[in-house]
């Protein structure tokens, strides 16, 4: 695994821990994994030892380091690739990519986005297409994950609702699909054990689209009135620097603002076909964060 403690794949490794399937993962510190979140309390008792059980290994190591991603890859049959966004992004996991192919994985399942292609207007988008036709003429059995922004990105927005009861966004009136990353989780569990390695693409939903004005009238019916203000992209790119968020984060957060108006964010069948339950739903994700949510005003 690359990834395992990320927002998905940390519930990868927790459902995979479940099944007691072997797992090797690399992480940067083996200390950061009793951190885990829930996920995980249903596995095997925890420690900071690289070797939590005999079926989880971490290897403490960088993606930059071939090295350690041989060691991590060497005698496994497949891989679970989901990396941070960012400018190296596309360096790290093309390596990835061509050491496993080196070493024998026969099945790679990677975490992309929800539309990609040559000319979707989101640079994150285009590389992840690079990256996904990178598998595909490795002669590895593939499946790429393109799930929609995640639920629990909505926490992100926690220090400008509990300052002013309000958060921005460029999204003018357009509808915009949120998955829960368990969802994700379990879709990706599905086709990390499928028997024989398949060749294809699982765009990943929730059950509904909604407007970021539908989004706080659902926040605010966990009893804290919320407003969403609409700011067009030059403003709300403006507003993203003022926190401030590095050049690349900046443009990606408002691309993703502005593909929605072209882009319908419709939703599929894809988490109750491959797990046999519904996607969760938004008001569930609120109603479990609803103390963040309602905590204190700051400021």
């Amino acid at each position: 695994m690359i990834g395992a403690t990320g927002t998905i794949g940390r519930h990868v490794l927790g459902r995979l821990l479940g099944r007691n399937t072997p797992v090797r993962a690399l992480v940067r510190d083996a200390r950061r994994v009793p951190s885990l979140d829930s996920s995980l309390n249903s596995s095997p008792a925890l420690s900071a030892s690289p070797s939590l059980d005999s079926s989880v290994h971490f290897i403490e190591g960088d993606a930059a380091d071939e090295g350690a991603l041989r060691r991590t890859f060497e005698g496994a049959e497949k891989l679970f690739l989901a990396m941070a966004n960012g400018p190296e992004q596309k360096a790290l996991e093309l390596r990835a990519v061509a050491v496993a192919r080196e070493v024998g994985i026969r099945h790679i399942v990677k975490v992309s986005a929800p539309v990609v292609g040559p000319d979707v207007p989101v640079a994150i988008a285009r590389m992840h297409f690079e990256i996904e036709q990178a598998i595909e003429r490795s002669a590895m059995g593939f499946s790429h994950l393109r799930p929609y922004g995640f639920m629990q990105n909505t926490l992100a927005l926690l220090p400008s609702i509990r300052a002013t009861g309000t958060f921005f966004g460029a999204a003018g009136d357009a509808p915009l699909n949120r998955v829960d990353a368990r969802d994700v989780a379990d879709v990706a569990v599905f086709a990390l054990t499928k028997p024989e390695p398949e060749q294809r693409a699982y765009v990943v939903t929730g059950p509904e689209a909604m407007t970021h004005d539908d989004l706080a009238e659902r926040i605010s019916a966990l009893g804290r009135p919320v407003r969403y203000i609409d700011l067009g992209p030059d403003a709300y790119r403006a507003h993203l620097r003022r926190q401030p968020l590095p050049d690349w984060l900046v443009e990606h957060l408002v691309e993703i603002e502005l593909l929605a108006r072209v882009y319908p964010e419709m939703p599929n069948d894809t988490v109750l076909r491959t797990t046999g339950h519904p996607p969760r739903t938004t008001e569930a994700f609120l109603r479990e964060n609803a103390e963040a949510f309602l905590g204190p005003h700051e400021g």
